[in-house]
């Protein structure tokens, strides 16, 4: 590789975190893996908007720095654990974009199935739990993800992610918190429409087909909810991820599962039904009409939970 060349992409890079406000002060890190144990990392404690080629130190797999004049960053192990557990990434992006950032400090999960453009190269996108950056227990906090997406919200921080090169992983963020902007925007507006389930579906046909994997394409996800951030779900209470500011979209698995979760329920309230009176008529007039709503609509979600 032409290192020099990759040094010089990152300081472009830099420029552009700074100048969009993603990187304020010494705000941001950056790294390129250049070689099986050889990573050119951002010094700490420099403007990112301000960067010089010979300010880009180099450092291996474990973190020790093996040139440069200046100290790398104090966040490189998080961009460490990305290239350990993902041999396809060649460079990691580290910032603070304001809107994705709001949604760090809400601990928001970010909607899907909204934008055509997040849908096909972002996907679902995960909160991490909080930990004091700069440690290995900072850097553990993303493992759970980083095989599922190229874009991570760090809880109460920013974001990260990464790319075949320092530009593309540097796209991911910048669609990220202009999605994020969006978002707001829209919800000022009063509303957030979502897709239906086969427009859905057929913007994930269109990313497979372009070559970009997504967990949803699955067969580990296949009856899920294609909507309701099912891939990382399972993480926001350890996360204190919760739906407060934008509403959950509106269900829509499989049309065969519902209708079979619909049939499934039924049969299990009619013993009900019967128990309080010998008629189906007046066993229905025997139950008050938002307890039979609850007790349909509990069953039903019995049923596609189980």
């Amino acid at each position: 590789m032409n290192a020099h060349k990759i040094k010089q992409d990152i300081c472009e890079i830099g420029r552009r975190l700074y100048n969009k406000g993603f990187a304020a002060a010494n705000d941001g890190n950056i790294t390129v893996r250049i070689s099986e144990n050889e990573v050119l990392c951002t010094p700490t404690m420099h403007s990112k908007g301000f960067l010089k080629t010979e300010d880009i130190c180099t450092m291996d797999m474990t973190g020790k720095q093996t040139s440069g004049i200046k100290k790398r960053s104090s966040e490189a192990l998080l961009h460490l654990e990305i290239y350990k557990k993902r041999a396809d990434i060649k460079s990691v992006v580290h910032c603070h974009p304001p809107h994705a950032t709001a949604f760090a400090i809400a601990r928001e999960p970010i909607p899907q199935c909204v934008l055509p453009e997040v849908e096909v190269f972002l996907g679902d996108v995960p909160i991490t739990r909080y930990e004091t950056p700069g440690g290995k227990a900072f850097a553990e906090t993303i493992l759970p993800f980083v095989d599922k997406t190229n874009v991570i919200i760090l809880a109460n921080h920013g974001t990260v992610s990464y790319g075949l090169d320092v530009e593309q992983a540097f796209w991911w963020t910048e669609i990220l918190d202009a999605y994020c902007r969006m978002l707001m925007l829209a919800r000022q507006l009063g509303n957030v429409s979502y897709f239906t389930e086969n427009e859905e579906r057929e913007l994930l046909t269109l990313k497979q087909n372009w070559g970009w994997s997504d967990p949803r394409n699955t067969e580990e996800y296949k009856n899920c909810d294609v909507c309701a951030n099912d891939i990382f779900r399972n993480s926001w209470k350890e996360s204190g991820v919760q739906r407060r500011a934008f509403p959950a979209p509106p269900p829509m698995p499989a049309s065969s599962q519902v209708e079979q979760a619909v049939s499934q329920s039924m049969a299990g309230i009619a013993p009900v039904l019967k128990s309080t009176s010998s008629s189906s008529v007046d066993g229905m007039a025997g139950i008050d009409q938002e307890q039979l709503i609850k007790l349909i609509t509990a069953q039903v979600m019995k049923q596609l939970q189980g």
